[in-house]
């Protein structure tokens, strides 16, 4: 039977009565997402499944802390810790290793990749060039709402910047963006 708190509910049970099923129903809702988007940032399935278990064990532990009054952005606050479990991971030895791996088969194929496949495409300007002049608040402003596609909520808790912020500079580098392909 699913369980109908909210998410700051099963976050409180679980970090003040260490609730099992709390605890359970918060990752049948968060686990799929948050692996879904790890595997958007990494490719290696065995990497992205640690983290997402070293996530909802730092979530069961309690050594990552959710801060009351945020019940709303439990995904946001989720995709953080996960974002920085696999940074964390692929700065390891051997994840490093396989990446490297990866890297050097792909610049190996015939085929074009995704991202030459959209530069090619695009018709007015140098839209890498336009992204590397982007300072680095903005390109991380567009990386979490425009390619994790998250809200502007999320990306705020992501970010650690405030929601306003993050509508001003999605707003600055679109207009940047724009100025620098036209």
């Amino acid at each position: 039977m699913s369980d109908t708190r909210s998410d700051g509910e099963l976050l409180r049970s679980i970090a003040a009565d260490a609730d099992r099923r709390a605890f359970e129903e918060l990752y049948r809702r968060y686990a799929p997402w948050l692996r879904a988007r790890l595997r958007g940032r990494c490719a290696d399935l065995g990497v992205v499944d640690d983290v997402v278990q070293e996530t909802f064990l730092a979530v069961w532990r309690g050594t990552a802390r959710y801060r009351e009054g945020h019940s709303a952005d439990a995904a946001g606050w989720l995709w953080r810790i996960g974002s920085r479990r696999l940074v964390d991971a692929l700065r390891g030895d051997g994840a490093r290793g396989r990446l490297r791996q990866a890297l050097a088969r792909l610049r190996h194929r015939d085929e074009a990749s995704a991202e030459e496949r959209v530069l090619a495409g695009v018709e007015h300007g140098d839209l890498a060039g336009a992204l590397v002049r982007l300072s680095p608040e903005l390109r991380a402003v567009l990386q979490a709402t425009v390619i994790d596609g998250l809200t502007t909520r999320e990306a705020a808790v992501l970010l650690g910047i405030p929601p306003g912020t993050v509508k001003t500079r999605a707003m600055r580098a679109r207009k940047q963006l724009r100025e620098a392909l036209t």
